[in-house]
């Protein structure tokens, strides 16, 4: 499945280069891009999806109502922020732990390094998740995305992150035939202007790349605490360790996480936004249930 918009979806007929423009049997869509389907032949470039292949993994996200399916089949989430626009880190932990939750690579790419002045904020803003040994590559994708391109040779990569971070562009330098839309960044609303609204795969150098819509919010509703807690690798070697099985890691007596967060194993602002993506998922599964 090459792409998804809404109940419309784009199929590559395996070893041709031939796609339909294809609809799902019934009233509910449960595809994503990169999707492996069966289709049968409706009309004139046009087919109906017959059957759904078991997934290697998903990449989603989710609120109190509704889920939306991103991608599957993925072995890398390229998480894109950039200079300018400023981005937001929970956003980045959110995407993270997406990722970790269905055993997916993490690559960041830090785009607009060209922006000598704002450089060092957005590197102070990503230091955290570098010295969890999550790769960061610095570049411009006006300039050449050759740093970024060996990282996805190979690779089923997507690239995830708000609008105006670049993706689109970066998409273009390394698909040129892609000819994916982008525009000049909002200043006033100081955030990117949606280019991308649906999710499309290009092939890239014996792999792909899908380049997804601009994110403003990344809910992980569909996460349990124990979940969500495995999701921050530097949290893994203390799970299990705290007085008490049902602790919350909040103010219990013997929890293991603040133990590790007083003694710098874990980073303030990683256990903040483990707290913040916890607490809203309490308030999710509450509001599903219509308390």
């Amino acid at each position: 499945m090459t792409a998804a918009f809404g109940r419309h979806y784009e199929v590559e007929i395996a070893g041709t280069d031939t796609r339909l423009s294809c609809y799902p049997r019934g009233k509910k869509s449960v595809f994503a891009c990169g999707d492996e389907v069966d289709v049968a032949p409706s009309g004139s470039g046009q087919g109906v999806i017959t059957h759904l292949h078991p997934r290697r993994n998903l990449l989603w996200r989710s609120d109190a109502f509704r889920e939306k399916l991103i991608a599957a089949n993925l072995s890398l989430v390229v998480i894109v922020v950039a200079t300018e626009p400023p981005f937001s880190d929970l956003l980045v932990s959110r995407c993270i732990s997406a990722a970790e939750s269905q055993q997916l690579d993490v690559l960041i790419v830090l785009n607009k390094a060209d922006l000598a002045e704002r450089l060092p904020a957005a590197r102070q803003a990503l230091a955290p998740f570098a010295a969890l040994g999550y790769r960061v590559v610095e570049l411009s994708a006006l300039a050449g995305v050759g740093a970024l391109a060996e990282h996805l040779a190979g690779a089923r990569s997507i690239l995830v992150g708000q609008s105006g971070m670049g993706k689109s562009t970066l998409t273009n330098a390394l698909v040129p035939e892609a000819g994916a839309a982008t525009r000049e960044i909002s200043e006033a609303l100081a955030s990117g202007k949606h280019t991308t609204t649906f999710a499309r795969l290009y092939p890239f150098d014996g792999g792909w790349l899908i380049d997804s819509p601009g994110l403003q919010a990344f809910g992980l509703a569909h996460l349990d605490q124990d979940d969500l807690a495995a999701s921050f690798v530097e949290f893994r070697p203390h799970l299990g360790r705290c007085r008490f099985r049902d602790c919350r890691h909040d103010a219990e007596p013997g929890c293991a996480l603040h133990a590790a967060l007083d003694t710098g194993e874990i980073h303030p602002r990683r256990f903040e936004h483990y707290r913040l993506i916890r607490d809203e998922i309490v308030t999710a599964r509450r509001q599903a249930q219509g308390w």
